[in-house]
């Protein structure tokens, strides 16, 4: 748990008894030296100054000898890392690795000295994980937050930098070399797919999936999308989200909107600048008047109103990553019940065909920039190499 933020720093006292300066800091006594010595007010600056950077490291380092076990360890990590992965005052993604990340090494070695932890103990946790069925390129996720948590207490100085380095000898797993789970790697979804699962999907659900499969954008910038963040006085217009992926690396995201896509985002442009475009209230509404339009029975006076009038859970007036994908999933479902056999496929890999349309059209520089990728062998993830020229190739050369 976090310390509490102190309005006021804890004061330079005087032990009467031993004649020594001291200060009281969540519970414990710190001495200083001498009271009224250059030397023990300089310890009190230097200690006010280190609590206010982070609370509990600077109690580890105020006390001669102390050693921090990998619990102790641990949970200033988890202080530090929860603030500093964070966006707009929301923690990100990131965060769920790490807490995963830190239960796997508590669980083994929460009470050994952190000092005392070296790359057998690293590996006998990333055994653990294989153990329990984890995959492959998620353990070696796991086991590099576990290096980096090391890393951050040798640059706090809570531990030496020898733990650090020698942990950076253990190699993370590779493919065929180990009996750890393998998964699938995401690939692009058959346009034929998607369009065979648009009639079982909501409209509004429905609209979202082709606005990103025509833009190419990430799940949770077209979830983020409102009227004031795109410019319409340009052809093709521009989206930028407001909060994005690379934002903390201080870079731009821009998204161009052509004119398909332009066409169905049209109706969700009539709200508030500020307003979510795609919002699951106006799924709801949608749903029910489609509903009414339906039925082939008049009305009867008790069905006329039949909205709870305090209900337990209210439509949001935005969609979540969950949300999103649920709505995916259960259109599939719906549609495979119905004796049309659809794979199930998820947003992500919406991403992954646009990618590969424009690398096939355009060339790869043309969906790195699409994607909004720095560095073209991240664009190389997600467009998959298009067969139809080595097929031609081959036929004439074959």
């Amino acid at each position: 748990m976090a310390a509490k933020t102190h309005r006021k720093p804890p004061s330079y006292r005087l032990h009467k008894a031993r004649g020594q300066a001291f200060v009281q800091f969540q519970g414990r006594r710190y001495y200083l030296g001498a009271y009224g010595t250059d030397k023990s007010r300089e310890r009190y600056q230097r200690f006010i100054a280190e609590i206010w950077a982070n609370p509990q490291v600077a109690t580890y380092q105020a006390t001669p000898g102390a050693t921090i076990t990998i619990v102790e360890l641990a949970a200033a990590f988890w202080t530090w890392a929860s603030t500093y992965y964070a966006k707009s005052g929301k923690p990100t993604g990131h965060t769920h690795l790490v807490k995963s990340a830190l239960h796997a090494v508590r669980q083994l070695y929460g009470t050994l000295p952190a000092a005392q932890f070296g790359p057998l103990c690293l590996e006998a946790v990333q055994q653990r994980l294989i153990e329990d069925g984890k995959a492959r390129g998620y353990i070696n996720h796991l086991v590099q937050v576990i290096r980096q948590m090391f890393k951050w207490g040798v640059a706090k100085e809570l531990i030496p930098v020898t733990v650090y380095q020698a942990l950076t000898a253990l190699p993370g797993l590779k493919r065929g070399r180990t009996a750890a789970r393998e998964t699938d790697p995401v690939g692009p979804v058959p346009d034929a797919v998607v369009d065979a699962t648009l009639p079982y999907l909501p409209i509004v659900v429905g609209d979202m999936v082709m606005v990103q499969r025509l833009t190419g954008c990430r799940p949770g910038e077209l979830l983020a999308m409102r009227p004031g963040d795109i410019d319409r006085t340009t052809d093709p217009w521009t989206y930028r989200p407001a909060h994005h992926k690379t934002q903390h690396r201080g870079k731009d995201r821009v998204i161009y909107i052509g004119p398909k896509a332009q066409d169905i985002l049209r109706p969700y442009l009539l709200r508030p600048a500020d307003a979510f475009c795609f919002s699951p209230a106006d799924s709801e509404a949608k749903r029910k008047a489609e509903l009414r339009a339906r039925r082939k029975t008049r009305v009867q006076p008790s069905q006329l109103s039949r909205a709870k009038p305090r209900p337990k859970r209210k439509p949001r007036n935005f969609y979540g990553k969950e949300a999103y994908r649920t709505a995916i999933h259960r259109a599939v479902d719906r549609a495979n019940r119905e004796g049309i056999t659809i794979p199930h496929w998820h947003a992500n890999q919406l991403r992954h065909s646009a990618a590969t349309e424009i690398r096939r059209l355009f060339g790869l520089e043309a969906a790195q920039v699409a994607l909004g990728h720095s560095r073209a062998d991240v664009t190389q993830v997600y467009a998959e190499r298009d067969s139809v020229l080595a097929k031609q190739v081959a036929m004439k050369i074959g």
